[in-house]
């Protein structure tokens, strides 16, 4: 075996779909919403990780595989916790920052191959964090510590030219 492990910081990357729908093709997706910078962070509290996973965007990340997702919580009572956080990433004049940044809720019970999500909440969420909103009052302090401290380490420059609200939302847990 090798010592060498590959690192995974190249693989946490903010990036996603490059498609420009008015890029003059005037086929499908014509006037469809850009989410270009958009990118799901999932926090994963049980085994303190926090990671990018662009699967998530077709509800196929790590967590959401091989798992039947039913509409009721209390189907999954045993399901551990996790969350997908929608990232959006902008840039000012001072460069990239974090415009927005909301937070969804899944329980996965691995044994049951069942799993709960609010496809609506993850939507809705989605849509709040590409208009800049700040939505994680509803997460636990741990889950909010692991993405502040994620979210510092991945890019400290974005981290400071972000707005202090959402600052001040994951670095209350810190407290």
């Amino acid at each position: 075996m090798s010592s060498e492990q590959p690192s995974n910081k190249k693989k946490n990357q903010f990036t996603i779909l490059k498609d420009d729908s008015t890029d003059g093709h005037g086929g499908y997706g014509i006037g469809a919403i850009s989410l270009e910078n958009v990118s799901p962070v999932i926090i994963d509290p049980n085994e303190d990780r926090a990671f990018v996973d662009m699967g998530a965007m077709h509800a196929r990340s790590e967590v959401e595989r091989r798992v039947k997702f039913l509409p009721n919580k209390d189907e999954v009572p045993n399901g551990k916790l996790y969350w997908i956080v929608w990232v959006t990433v902008s840039k000012k004049e001072e460069g990239a920052y974090y415009h927005g940044v909301a937070g969804s809720e899944v329980r996965v019970d691995r044994s049951i191959k069942r799993a709960y999500k609010s496809m609506p909440e993850h939507v809705n969420h989605m849509d709040k964090s590409l208009k800049g909103k700040v939505i994680v009052d509803h997460m636990d302090d741990h889950s909010k510590k692991l993405l502040g401290d994620f979210l510092r380490d991945f890019n400290e420059e974005m981290w400071k030219n972000s707005a202090e609200e959402l600052k001040q939302a994951l670095s209350e847990s810190l407290k």
